[in-house]
């Protein structure tokens, strides 16, 4: 079932999401080489109790971190590890924050250091095919129009969509219906209603699509173990368009750069 939300409730959302947005730019200011993941995880763990939330994924379903972290060819739901980050890796950071018995679900992936060309340009392309999504997110549209947005814009360019995860509807709950999927035709799958809220998320290969999901029943990598990127917002329809709840400002910022 599709939770449609109130404007009161999208106003208490955007405080989970403005919170899980300053969580990551709190987390990448310690982005470099010689930092262990797992430094990153209890940074952001304890950023989100100092400011009243709760970090939704620590337990859920036995996971063991505040974040899902994704080194390189690690394409979601990575655990935190005593893993070193070295120059040239990439980290995707993917955090849910649980603020006022709300969710706010974002991620970034970061360049740690120096990183090659190619894998630069995997991050841009998949961080413009999530504007493309959003984009496309627009009431009357349907779920296929954001899926086709984001696998158009980056199959064109010569990358791959990963088929087996996917974005969520969220509210109360971290995952609720419907499933935004990265791939798909327009004009398919439920329709896009004032007062849905999604988050979008493409997970986007430098190689083939093809993953393949570790015994523990969690971490999820590239078969070809090429890299993988991943980006992601929470958003809002709205009659109007869409309004997107997190922001990647803080992160940007922390990095001394610009959000596209």
């Amino acid at each position: 079932m599709i939770y449609l939300k109130t404007a009161e409730e999208i106003e208490i959302m955007k405080g989970a999401c403005d919170l899980v947005s300053r969580t990551l730019g709190e987390v990448a200011r310690w982005v470099a080489p010689g930092v262990t993941t797992l430094k990153l995880d209890t940074i952001a763990r304890e950023f989100i109790l100092d400011n009243g939330g709760k970090p939704s994924c620590l337990g859920y379903q036995g996971f063991p971190g505040t974040l899902c972290v994704e080194v390189n060819e690690t394409v979601v739901h990575g655990f935190p590890s005593a893993y070193v980050l070295q120059e040239g890796d990439i980290v995707g950071l993917d955090c849910v924050v649980e603020l006022n018995g709300y969710h706010g679900d974002s991620c970034y992936t970061f360049a740690v250091g120096e990183i090659s060309e190619a894998t630069a340009r995997l991050l841009k392309v998949t961080k413009e095919s999530l504007y493309k999504g959003i984009e496309a997110a627009k009431a009357g549209k349907r779920i296929g129009d954001i899926s086709n947005a984001v696998q158009t814009f980056c199959e064109r360019q010569g990358y791959s969509v990963v088929r087996e995860m996917c974005g969520h509807g969220i509210g109360k709950s971290m995952h609720e219906d419907p499933e935004v999927p990265n791939y798909g035709r327009c004009g398919i799958g439920p329709l896009l209603k004032p007062g849905m809220v999604i988050a979008i998320e493409p997970m986007i290969n430098l190689g083939s699509k093809n993953i393949v999901i570790g015994g523990d029943g969690w971490q999820c990598r590239t078969k070809d173990r090429k890299p993988s990127a991943h980006y992601e917002h929470t958003i809002a329809i709205h009659e109007n368009g869409p309004e997107i709840l997190t922001t990647f400002r803080y992160v940007e910022e922390a990095l001394g750069i610009t959000e596209a």
